[in-house]
């Protein structure tokens, strides 16, 4: 069935074209499985993975999105036989016809890689992995427990490394098959036993090998231990590009056992190489310390005063007060003094003033009272004339001839007979 736009003579724009063949490849073919060799692999700094498959007679151009490159669980390289899942599509501005991955396995491991991918996801999606759960590791463990096989290459390359770095650190050794049908049940059993027994940190590890010989470290027993672990646990399985289920679950996972037992142990020349730094810090502020005490203490010795200065100075300062007190007494009473002759001053004249007042009353009413004194208009020539019974006689009326009258004068009385 043709395409409607094919029975006409419409030309095409090239957009137009494009989109028409990404629409056709991608209705036409479902997801699909296609197998070949990985090369001209790139990362982008995208997240973005690209690279061509191949085989010996023809290529095809591939990419896996940021999203999809995350959950792949191991690092795809140059030169590996790999099926991948992948829509057939077309990248329209460069009209490039490729392949859009989902996932990849490496060739041969086809239903067991499917089954590392269907755990993945389900213990991913209960949470399993989240980060939020991993535990820092401890920066300065007195103990370390080794989860691996006595006979583990890997054993003696992290016995190694952790001699060299941190020989103070006590180790003890959990051993366990890491390989075989009933390794992973062995693995979660020293896992437990190896989290009860005292331990700062474990170490889980293993040398490369296959999918199948790593597979034990793919088992959900081997995940819900190390989750299950009181003590945070670093997972190093075979070579960096191998990825296991343990590693997603692990508190830490180091590419290789060696990185392993490197992150879990502090170097020993580092730590001295700090020590001393913070011996010369500690030395350092030591001394400033005691300096800054020896110049307080020198400034409180040149504030300090011998008892005997002190009574001299106190001597000296009561003797001063003594002479100014003197002073101000005798200038108050000399004051004082000056102050009640003035006042005596004030009241003598007061006194006086008060004395001559009266006093000029006084002759004032005397020359009044002389004005009126009978005796004063006597001596002027005048007479009191007296009756016998000594009444005065002010009209001559009263008179009568022959009548006794009494006369007092300026000087003295004298009897008168009335004539006619």
């Amino acid at each position: 069935m043709h395409h409607a736009l094919f029975a006409t003579e419409r030309t095409l724009t090239i957009s137009d074209l494009n989109r028409l063949v990404r629409e056709r490849l991608e209705t036409t073919f479902p997801l699909i499985w296609v197998q070949g060799e990985i090369s001209n692999l790139s990362r982008a700094t995208s997240g973005h993975l690209y690279f061509t498959l191949k085989d010996d007679q023809a290529q095809a151009r591939c990419v896996v999105w940021r999203n999809k490159a995350q959950l792949l669980g191991w690092l795809p390289e140059n030169g590996q036989q790999v099926d991948v899942r992948a829509l057939v599509t077309l990248y329209e501005p460069r009209g490039d016809y490729q392949l859009n991955v989902e996932t990849v396995r490496r060739t041969g491991q086809g239903a067991l890689f499917q089954r590392f991918l269907e755990l993945k996801t389900r213990l991913e999606a209960e949470g399993l992995f989240d980060p939020a759960g991993k535990r820092p590791l401890p920066a300065f463990p007195r103990r370390i427990g080794i989860v691996t096989s006595p006979q583990a290459a890997a054993l003696q390359d992290v016995l190694t490394t952790l001699r060299r770095r941190a020989p103070h650190i006590a180790l003890s050794l959990y051993p366990t098959p890491v390989q075989g049908s009933d390794a992973a049940a062995r693995i979660a059993q020293a896992l437990a036993r190896a989290g009860q027994d005292g331990n700062d940190l474990l170490l889980l590890c293993r040398g490369g090998g296959s999918l199948e010989d790593l597979w034990a470290f793919n088992e959900e027993a081997v995940a819900r231990a190390l989750r299950a672990s009181p003590v945070p646990v670093v997972c190093g399985i075979g070579h960096e590009t191998d990825f296991t289920i343990a590693e997603f679950a692990a508190d830490q996972r180091a590419p290789t056992p060696t990185a392993a037992a490197e992150m879990a142990s502090p170097e020993r020349d580092a730590l001295r190489a700090g020590l001393d730094h913070l011996d010369q810090r500690l030395s350092a502020a030591a001394l400033r310390c005691l300096m800054n005490y020896g110049q307080r203490l020198d400034h409180l010795t040149a504030r300090l005063i011998h008892p005997r200065q002190r009574l001299l100075q106190q001597n000296e300062t009561l003797d001063r007060l003594h002479v100014r007190l003197s002073a101000a007494l005798t200038q108050r009473c000399a004051q004082q003094a000056h102050l009640l002759q003035h006042l005596g001053l004030r009241l003598g004249h007061a006194g006086k003033t008060a004395l001559n007042l009266p006093a000029k009353r006084l002759e004032s009413l005397a020359t009044s009272l002389r004005q009126l004194d009978p005796f004063a208009v006597l001596a002027r020539g005048y007479a009191v004339v007296r009756s016998e019974d000594g009444q005065i006689i002010r009209d001559a009326a009263q008179l009568s001839p022959g009548q006794q009258i009494d006369l007092t004068l300026a000087h003295g009385r004298s009897k008168a007979t009335v004539t006619p």
